[in-house]
């Protein structure tokens, strides 16, 4: 149980080193000290809980005994769920409650000393910069930084009509992909073609996509605007637009 002898954070600051503080401790008691920690969730004890403290050190002990708590605690009997499964898993599951931990008293106190909006966004942009818990323990921390740039830079698929504002070739449909893969894959590297006015893409240009002939199209050339194309549910060329008006 965690005794009041840190000074209460206040400022945006303030409670920012309380989290990383009390973050670093819990780190330690996952990682370097994993043996004593693990020896010290005996499943005989009563219900242990692990507090992370503002000082970079940790403890596993009973719960407070006031209601309500002075600050939130965190998760409840861990030590019972050692035994009982894998030892990695068992560590996962107390790095993601030490997680939600953390933010609990990190906005406590953020709530408690009258944060305003952008107080609480700045405190909340400060602790996202970091790796959870939950990351460093199980290593995924600088292969979720890899995905998180990867996934900016990819392209996204879109959905209902086909549009694109895009430096490389407008993007297929998934069903074109599975059925006609080689065609596709040859049609990409030779880049796309205006149907209406014959041109390449250009960066930053509006597409659209005609959904009866499937050809892609300028947005200038067929007269379509972004705005426009969000109200289309299903989009046709003036071509094909022209062959069903034909009696």
């Amino acid at each position: 149980m965690e005794g009041i002898t840190h000074p209460i954070p206040r400022t945006v600051e303030e409670v920012f080193s309380d989290f990383r503080g009390r973050r670093a401790g819990l780190i330690k008691a996952l990682t370097n000290d994993m043996v004593k920690f693990y020896q010290t969730c005996d499943p005989e004890k009563e219900n242990l809980c692990l507090y992370g403290l503002p000082n970079e050190t940790w403890e596993v002990n009973l719960p407070v005994e006031e209601v309500p708590p002075e600050l939130p605690e965190p998760a409840l009997g861990i030590n019972f769920a050692r035994d009982g499964m894998q030892e990695k898993d068992w560590v996962s599951l107390v790095a993601v409650h030490s997680d939600s931990w953390l933010l609990s008293v990190a906005f406590y106190f953020g709530a408690r000393f009258g944060f305003g909006k952008n107080e609480r966004k700045r405190l909340f942009q400060m602790i996202n910069e970091l790796p959870t818990i939950f990351e460093v323990v199980s290593g995924n921390a600088k292969q979720s930084k890899d995905l998180s740039v990867n996934n900016n830079n990819s392209k996204s698929k879109p959905s209902g009509v086909k549009v694109a504002k895009m430096s490389s070739p407008p993007p297929k449909e998934e069903e074109e992909e599975e059925d006609e893969s080689e065609d596709e894959s040859e049609d990409d590297e030779q880049g796309a073609v205006c149907g209406a006015c014959g041109d390449n893409y250009g960066t930053d240009e509006f597409w659209i996509c005609c959904d009866a002939c499937e050809k892609w199209f300028h947005g200038k050339c067929v007269k379509i605007t972004p705005a426009k194309a969000e109200h289309i549910k299903h989009y046709k060329c003036p071509t094909c637009s022209n062959k069903r008006a034909r009696p």
